[in-house]
């Protein structure tokens, strides 16, 4: 069935849902961008264990080697990208600068979170998570 014919053959209510949906998923993308906290630190992680945490108000280049080989960061203008990284695919690296939430460079198992003090407060062991 092509295109026209299949517009032709959905009703008013069809063509209106859909527009709802879409609106809703477009409105779910800014909603979350403005629920994630603004973050303060820069976690940097390389096989769980935290190798820096750094404040994101100061500009710098930090070099972290992770299991395939070294992984250069940047904080600049309280944001954070990865410049450079020894993986394959370079998907952690075409995700660009971020203000807000984290990168990941999996085969380096690198990952670099930008978190609130309200975060790091949150992580405390209780009795139920043991």
């Amino acid at each position: 069935m092509n295109l026209k014919g299949l517009l032709n053959s959905t009703t008013i209510a069809d063509r209106i849902l859909l527009f709802v949906l879409i609106l809703l998923s477009l409105s779910g993308i800014i909603f979350i961008k403005e629920v994630l906290p603004k973050g303060h630190t820069v976690r940097i992680e390389v096989n769980g264990h935290l190798v820096y945490l750094l404040p994101i108000e100061k500009d710098r280049i930090v070099s972290v080697k992770g299991s395939v080989g070294n992984t250069i960061i940047e904080i600049k203008d309280h944001k954070v990208r990865i410049t450079e990284s020894p993986c394959d695919n370079k998907l952690c690296i075409l995700q660009g600068w971020i203000e807000k939430g984290s990168i990941v460079c999996l085969p380096n198992r690198v990952i670099v979170i930008i978190s609130s003090q309200e975060d790091e407060l949150n992580k405390r062991v209780d009795a139920i998570t043991g």
